[in-house]
C-alpha cells in the first residue's frame, strides 16, 4: 500500500445508539458474556475528521466532557486508525479531530461510533478500498457496538452484540434522552450484575451460548407502534445500572409523569431513554424534565450508520 494519502481530508458522522432490549447471559471463561440485543441508531451524533499525517494523533471537542476521552491507545477511534493501517499495509498516519455529542460512558456507544467513523473516514482518506464487509471485520475486533455503529437503522445483535442481522422497523420512534454528568463504566456495571445474580441464584452455573430476543420486540418494531414497544423495552443491565445509580429509577418514574410511555437505562447507563408517543409528547416530556433541572435530548431513530459528509 502506497503512504500517499489519497484526499487530504474526510468528514464522517456516526450515530450514538440504544438498547430496545438487552438480554445478557452468564459470564462465559473468556470474562464475555453471551448477549442478545436490539440496537436502534438515534439522531445524536459523533463527527470525525480525518486529516493527512504523517503520524497518529487525536483531539477531542464538543459539548459533553471531552476531557474524559483518552487521546492515546486507549481511544477506540485511534486504536480503530492503527488497525486499518496494519491491515492495508499503510505506513502514514491520520489526525483525527472528534467532535463529540454522545455523552462519555453513557451507554449510547458514543466511543463505538467515533471507532466506526474513524475506519470509514481513513479508508476514503488512504484509499484503501476496503468492502463494507471488511471494515465490519474490523469493527468487531474493536468491539461489540462497534459494527453496529458502521451500520446503524436498527438491529439484532447476538453473540457478543457483533453478530448483526437487519431488524425491519417502520416508521419513527421519538425518545427523550436524559443524560447525567457521571459516567458509569461499563466492565463494572457487568460485574455488578454477576454479583446480584450470585446473591440471587438467577441463573445456573453453566449459562446458554445463545440468547434470543423475544418475538414481541420484533413486532413492535416492524409494526411501527411506540406503544407496543414502550410495553417490551428490557434491559437486563438496568438493575446493576440501579444498584450504582439509584437516581435513574427516579428520573424513569418522572419521565413517565411527564407523559412518556416508557423508559429505559441505555445499555450500561446512565443515560435513560424515554419512549414517546410522537414529537410532540417527545417534546413536552423533554420540557418538563429541563424544567426539573434535568439534562434532556429529544432524538428519533432509527438513522443510518457512519456515513461521509460531503
Amino acid at each position: 500500500m502506497s503512504s500517499a494519502a489519497s484526499v487530504e481530508r474526510v468528514h464522517v458522522r456516526a450515530p450514538g445508539k440504544i438498547n430496545v432490549f438487552l438480554g445478557v447471559g452468564g459470564r462465559h471463561d473468556d470474562g464475555y458474556h453471551a448477549l442478545a440485543t436490539v440496537f436502534q441508531a438515534v439522531s445524536l451524533y459523533e463527527d470525525v475528521i480525518a486529516r493527512a499525517a504523517d503520524d497518529f494523533s487525536v483531539t477531542v471537542r464538543g459539548a459533553v466532557d471531552a476531557d474524559a476521552v483518552p487521546l492515546d491507545d486507549r481511544n477506540l477511534a485511534m486504536r480503530a486508525a492503527k488497525l486499518l493501517a496494519a491491515a492495508a499495509d499503510y505506513h502514514g498516519g491520520v489526525a483525527l479531530e472528534i467532535r463529540k455529542s454522545v455523552p462519555v460512558a453513557g451507554g449510547m456507544g458514543g466511543g463505538s461510533a467515533d471507532a466506526a467513523a474513524a475506519l470509514v473516514a481513513c479508508d476514503a482518506l488512504w484509499g484503501t478500498g476496503f468492502s463494507p464487509a471488511r471494515l465490519h471485520e474490523l469493527a468487531a475486533r474493536l468491539g461489540a457496538d462497534v459494527p453496529f455503529a458502521l451500520h446503524g437503522g436498527t438491529a439484532v445483535g447476538t453473540g457478543r452484540g457483533d453478530q448483526l442481522n437487519p431488524a425491519l422497523a417502520r416508521g419513527r420512534f421519538d425518545w427523550v434522552l436524559v443524560t447525567s454528568d457521571e459516567g458509569l463504566s461499563t466492565p463494572v456495571v457487568y460485574e455488578q450484575l454477576d454479583l446480584l445474580r450470585e446473591e440471587q441464584g438467577a441463573l445456573a452455573d453453566d449459562p446458554p451460548l445463545s440468547l434470543d430476543v423475544p418475538i414481541p420486540v420484533l413486532q413492535a418494531l416492524r409494526s411501527g407502534d411506540a406503544v407496543q414497544l414502550a410495553a417490551s423495552l428490557h434491559n437486563d443491565l438496568q438493575a446493576a445500572a440501579v444498584h450504582r445509580r439509584p437516581d435513574l429509577e427516579e428520573t424513569i418514574r418522572r419521565g413517565i409523569r411527564a407523559g412518556a410511555l416508557h423508559g429505559i437505562v441505555s445499555g450500561s447507563g446512565p443515560t435513560v431513554a424515554l419512549l414517546c408517543g410522537d414529537p410532540e409528547s417527545a417534546q413536552a416530556v423533554q420540557t418538563a424534565l429541563q424544567q426539573a433541572g434535568r439534562e434532556a435530548l429529544h432524538v428519533h431513530g432509527p438513522v443510518p450508520g457512519a456515513r461521509i459528509l460531503v
